[in-house]
């Protein structure tokens, strides 16, 4: 970084408190739906500092409640608490105490950091409004968002707008980058099973060839992307499986074919979902086969708002310097289901650097390591950046004269 934070004092003084935190919920990962003793641990944290608890949003979830003031305007923060089924590769002292399950994306730190805030918020309170203070299930693949909302999150917290954060390895360690509009895709899966005749594999000609039929669909869904959508639209339709077949000398009678879709936009995923099932059948009537379909939209897109974002830059921009910020940052494919926190209320999802890897044990080579990575860590020296973030977000957005 060119320039050095301007981190608040009490959370620094904090910090082998809250990285003990981190490393504790490292060492018991839990997977989507199952966190219980990371939402008693948050929870008990929460109640010590004197911050109001609720539980049993989206199964496993929680929200911490703080008022101050006249308790009107409102800001919600969140953070992820799951982990992945992964086998951790690292030997340090806080690895994984649960065999094929690992805090491989970083939901460790991303809680602690939110802790290190609650924390600080509860004991200084220089704010005026209420925060709320949101610990979400199952963001790998469960929808754990979608579930707190569904279990009224922002009918019973409203939040003026929310905010959340994502550590970003290969990034500057504390930096920040994140866009208006889409930052993270939207995440969907599709199957194509390919029906056909099976026959001899030495007489082909006695039936209708699903393999076959399934590979011309794998090359024709491509021109979808290429033919149907407007080039500036970003798309991708990946297949990443296809089966097919238990012998060498038998054409079997049926295949399939399964992968994922990622788009910015919802009109581009329709364009895509109507047309991939119109290619597929068309392809497989021009052999002689037919199709069933199956099209599973997972997370829709997360699109930033134009205001929060700007806001949330500025934030940044003054914590850690304008240089160490990217307010226009590239956006990624992956996907994120804070999208459906941004679907009911305004907000912002920021990544923060989490450097280039050095922070790790040796043995892995140079680089940073990725996300979902059996060697990955959360980088400890950028919790008091990122509590401080969340502080000054609060202070700033419920500022006393606003």
């Amino acid at each position: 970084m060119t320039q050095t934070p301007t981190l608040i004092p009490d959370i620094l003084q904090a910090h082998d408190e809250i990285r003990a935190i981190r490393r504790d919920i490292h060492a018991h990962p839990e997977l989507r739906f199952e966190e219980q003793r990371t939402a008693d641990l948050v929870a008990q944290k929460l109640t010590d500092w004197g911050i109001e608890v609720h539980r049993g949003l989206g199964k496993t979830g929680l929200v911490g409640v703080l008022r101050n003031g006249d308790g009107k305007r409102s800001i919600g923060l969140r953070a992820d608490m799951d982990a992945l089924p992964l086998q951790e590769a690292n030997t340090f002292g806080h690895r994984s105490t649960h065999d094929g399950k690992m805090h491989a994306c970083g939901h460790d730190g991303h809680t602690a950091m939110l802790l290190g805030a609650a924390r600080y918020l509860a004991k200084h309170r220089n704010f005026d409004g209420t925060v709320h203070l949101i610990f979400q299930p199952a963001e790998e693949g469960g929808g754990g968002a979608r579930e707190m909302i569904r279990d009224g999150l922002f009918e019973r917290f409203p939040c003026d707008a929310v905010f959340g954060m994502h550590n970003w390895p290969g990034m500057p360690a504390g930096s920040f980058g994140t866009c208006a509009g889409p930052l993270m895709a939207s995440s969907n899966e599709f199957r194509i099973v390919i029906r056909g005749k099976g026959a001899h594999a030495a007489m082909p000609h006695n039936g209708n060839d699903p393999v076959f039929t399934a590979a011309q669909v794998v090359s024709a869904l491509q021109g979808i992307i290429t033919r149907n959508k407007r080039p500036i639209d970003a798309a991708v339709i990946s297949v990443t499986q296809f089966h097919a077949g238990d012998a060498t000398n038998i054409v079997p009678n049926e295949a399939w074919i399964g992968g994922t879709v990622r788009t910015f936009t919802l009109p581009v995923l329709d364009l895509i979902e109507q047309r991939m099932e119109a290619v597929a059948r068309s392809v497989a009537a021009a052999f002689d086969c037919t199709i069933e379909f199956h099209f599973q939209r997972n997370y829709p897109p997360t699109v930033n708002t134009p205001a929060e974002t700007a806001f949330a830059v500025g934030v940044a921009a003054e914590l850690v310097g304008g240089a160490n910020v990217d307010g226009n940052v590239e956006p990624t494919m992956g996907a994120e289901d804070f999208s459906f926190m941004l679907l009911e209320r305004p907000g912002c999802y920021l990544f923060i650097g989490n450097g280039e890897g050095a922070h790790r044990e040796a043995g892995h080579g140079i680089g940073p390591c990725m996300l979902h990575n059996p060697s990955y860590d959360f980088n400890d020296e950028i919790l008091p950046v990122g509590s401080t973030f969340f502080v000054k977000l609060v202070e700033t957005w419920l500022a006393r004269t606003a």
